[in-house]
């Protein structure tokens, strides 16, 4: 074998076996090797081959993401992921195999795995086709909260240089804590920042009058509401250079865009303190994802715990990749990120097969649904409807419900896939990203038909869509 695959990486694999609590044997027998092989690999006797790598990457998916890799190694693992996706039918090709294709063939290696991202990037641009039809032209171009939300996007939903200030900011306020409390934060507002506080009722959730250095905070709000306002307005002006940098490189077109930016930036900053990132990721990974038991330890709401979630983006210390989105009433999706391969439509509601459309109508209760999109990639999605209280029966409390997922590979990780058959054809609902560009000919749930095929009309025959798919 090619000097260029000998990876030795006894610590880090060693280390990993200590964080999972796991004996050399519990390891070994993990990854289809035997405890004798396992210890020489720790103590970095032998390098680690292709076909062990693999089998970490199978095994730990998320922990062994971070190891850092060579070239060689790099176009290996990525050949590997092209040759997985479900667009190819058959058996998956032997790691041998993949291992002669990436040495001796590197060039056409490369081809390939360029081949394939722009396979990807092809379905992506059929996306953004139906988005321009979904969307009104006459505007000319996007609108300014368009603008933020692609920003945050393309972003990863991961702020690294706020979300470590963030941090550094809550170790000094919450001390040996989870989290910084109510009293913390008011403490630092009042002397830290000289901005006197009210709670009392209003119209508004949050009112800050910069002049006077006042905040008046909606008493009515739940208390992990409130809580979230004061940090928010916190963070807005503690973090208010690290935050006004990142908006002037943001490039945005206008204004608007800017000051919308502004104010999910602070939010960002606000939910990055209250759930700082060392600490909540670790808590996530020890109660496998469980949301009500790290909202509760953190002193946050269920959606705000989600959110958090799909933020875990740090290089080096990535959480599980997830997708989150909030859906209204009338299945707009009013917040949504993906670190998946599953991407959501950018106008217009999600496909109504998706088990989020379920909770909205059922609040306070989790439901967790496996589903598989038409490449055959499959998602643990768990959704729950929520009610939010405005604090008067004057004004109608809010109704919306949020979801949270990951691909099927992190299932051991989310304590929502427990009792899920994750492998049998028939156990996974067969979903879209929306109509308008879902392929599947036979689903009774269409409302439209895909923007890039054709159909066909047959007065004298009636299915459940007046219409087939050509």
């Amino acid at each position: 074998m090619s000097k260029k695959y000998r990876l030795f990486a006894g610590a880090r694999l060693r280390a990993l076996r200590v964080e999972r609590g796991m004996r050399q044997s519990e390891m070994a027998e993990r990854l289809g090797i035997s405890v004798p092989y396992l210890s020489q690999l720790e103590h970095d006797d032998r390098p680690l081959t292709p076909a062990v790598q693999a089998a970490l990457a199978d095994a730990f998916p998320l922990e062994w993401a971070a190891v850092e890799e060579d070239n060689a190694t790099r176009r290996f693992a990525a050949l590997r992921e092209a040759v997985a996706d479900p667009l190819f039918d058959g058996d998956a090709l032997p790691v041998d195999q993949l291992t002669r294709i990436a040495e001796q063939q590197p060039a056409l290696a490369d081809r390939f795995i360029a081949l394939h991202a722009a396979y990807r990037h092809a379905g992506e641009r059929l996306q953004i086709v139906d988005d321009a039809m979904a969307s009104d032209g006459s505007s000319g171009g996007r609108l300014p909260w368009e603008e933020v939300r692609d920003w945050f996007h393309h972003a990863g939903n991961y702020i690294d240089s706020i979300d470590r200030a963030a941090e550094e900011l809550a170790e000094r306020l919450a001390g040996k804590s989870a989290s910084p409390d109510v009293a913390a934060l008011e403490r630092h507002l009042r002397d830290g920042l000289s901005v006197s506080l009210v709670y009392q009722n209003s119209q508004g959730l949050r009112d800050y009058d910069p002049t006077m250095g006042h905040l008046v905070v909606d008493q009515g709000q739940p208390a992990e509401s409130r809580r979230f306002q004061l940090a928010h307005q916190l963070t807005a002006l503690a973090l208010d250079s690290v935050i006004q940098r990142v908006i002037e490189t943001s490039e945005l077109r206008t204004p608007a865009a800017r000051q919308l930016l502004l104010v999910g930036l602070a939010n960002y900053a606000a939910g990055a303190l209250l759930m700082p990132y060392a600490r909540f990721r670790e808590r996530a990974r020890e109660m496998r994802h469980d949301i009500d038991r790290l909202r509760q330890e953190f002193g946050v709401s269920f959606e705000q715990a989600c959110h958090r979630l799909s933020t875990l983006q740090r290089p080096g210390e990535r959480g599980i990749p997830f997708f989150f989105c909030r859906v209204d009433m009338a299945g707009n999706i009013t917040k949504r990120h993906s670190a998946t391969r599953l991407q959501f439509a950018r106008f217009g509601g999600a496909c109504p097969l998706w088990i989020v459309h379920e909770a909205v109508a059922i609040p306070d209760r989790i439901l967790v649904q496996l589903a598989e999109t038409p490449d055959g990639v499959r998602y643990v999605s768990m959704a729950k409807g929520l009610v939010k209280p405005s604090g008067s029966y004057t004004r109608a409390p809010r109704r919306y419900a949020v979801a949270l997922g990951c691909e099927t590979d992190h299932a051991r990780e989310f304590v929502y896939a427990d009792g899920l058959d994750l492998t049998s054809p028939q156990a996974a609902t067969r979903i879209g990203v929306s109509c308008r560009l879902c392929p599947r000919p036979d689903c009774e749930q269409r409302a439209f038909p895909p923007s890039d095929r054709g159909i066909l009309v047959d007065p004298d025959r009636r299915s459940v869509v007046p219409y087939s798919i050509v």
